[in-house]
């Protein structure tokens, strides 16, 4: 049943009041509050005027004002960060990661990433020679200094996008468009990197720049085809002066080499027609001196030494017999191959010298011999 439900016998009162039927008096709901509070930390509860009761709320203002104060005087700092704290607007300190204090409101902090960022921009640029170039480049950059961070540049990073124009349109400007596309892209990000950096020291940003990359280098889209064909040609020149050069590498140690080897044969051929030719002058001087002790034998001896090495090139020999008609037919080839098949201490010397393996054949040889003296 409702509490103002009609046929009741009392009316009913939502707020506790008896036969009362007016509102709650707001006098005497602080009261019980109050004295709920008291009971709870340990004192008496008593009326509005009680003076150990009126204490109890302004202590436990002051305790929620302190617990307040020092929620809003703690402050983390994680590990990427550094915290600087101003005193009165000037610097005081800064503090690194973990849970830290200030005391405001006379003290504020400021928070600043120091954990490595990277910023990209696509530029197009003027060249030494007159040519525009596109340059897509990447800088990946960090805090070192939070204080120059913060304080001592209005927009750091404002400021290490243009100087990054700056620095890049500078070293750009003062190269050729062949140096920017192909031959010193890595020297032109090296030399914009360091003019960055001093840029960055000159105006106390705090940043440090860890890399500059420069990710395409790009000519115009109106002439792209014409520079790739050029490029490709120069490619192709570098590529065969390498194939050239790694032929002649090759080419050039086996020339040399043969080059010696032929000076070394010609070199050992010298040596042998000259030691031939004293030896056969000594030779000629010892048969000089044995002609002149015995000059009859000594001839006889040359001619039968001579007439065995020409006809050791021949198989036929004819003998032509002065009282007769009769011709006698030597198988010298015969002679020969059985000459070669005996063994060299199996010949006999005849007085002159000589060697024959057929004893009737050089008895013939040596009368026609004398007989053609």
């Amino acid at each position: 049943m409702s509490w103002n439900e009609p046929g009741g016998k009392k009316p009913r009162d939502p707020w506790g009041g008896g036969n009362d039927q007016g509102p709650p008096d707001m006098d005497e709901m602080i009261r019980q509050l109050r004295d709920r509070l008291s009971a709870l930390f340990g004192g008496k509860g008593g009326g509005a005027g009680g003076g150990t009761g009126s204490g109890v709320p302004i202590v436990m203002v002051l305790v929620v004002l302190a617990v307040f104060y020092l929620f809003w005087a703690s402050f983390t700092v994680d590990n990427q960060e550094r915290a600087v704290v101003l005193t009165a607007g000037k610097f005081s300190r800064t503090l690194g990661p973990g849970l830290n204090w200030h005391v405001p409101p006379f003290e504020s902090y400021a928070k600043v990433n120091i954990a490595q960022r990277k910023v990209r921009l696509n530029e197009e640029m003027l060249t030494r020679d007159t040519n525009i170039v596109g340059v897509d480049l990447e800088i990946q950059y960090k805090v070192i200094d939070p204080l120059a961070f913060l304080l001592k540049s209005g927009e750091p990073e404002d400021v290490l996008v243009n100087s990054t124009e700056s620095a890049l349109r500078q070293v750009v400007g003062s190269s050729t468009m062949d140096d920017v596309l192909v031959l010193r892209r890595e020297s032109i990000a090296e030399e914009a990197k360091i003019l960055l950096q001093q840029y960055q020291d000159k105006y106390s940003t705090g940043i440090q720049i860890d890399n500059f990359v420069l990710d395409e280098t790009r000519p115009p889209e109106a002439v792209r085809g014409a520079f790739t064909d050029v490029v490709n040609a120069k490619e192709d020149e570098e590529r065969l002066k390498n194939e050239a050069q790694a032929y002649a590498n090759e080419i050039i140690p086996v020339a040399r080499g043969q080059s010696q080897r032929r000076l070394e044969e010609a070199q050992a051929y010298k040596e042998q027609l000259i030691a031939s030719a004293q030896g056969d002058a000594e030779r000629f001087n010892d048969l000089l001196k044995e002609y002149k002790k015995a000059p009859q034998v000594t001839r006889d001896r040359l001619y039968l030494e001579t007439m065995e090495t020409v006809l050791s090139n021949t198989s036929k020999v004819v003998v032509d017999v002065k009282e007769g008609n009769n011709m006698f037919y030597m198988p010298l080839d015969q002679l020969m191959k059985e000459r070669k098949v005996q063994p060299k201490n199996s010949s006999t010397s005849n007085g002159s010298g000589m060697s024959s393996s057929a004893p009737s054949t050089g008895g013939s040889y040596g009368t026609r011999s004398k007989e053609l003296r």
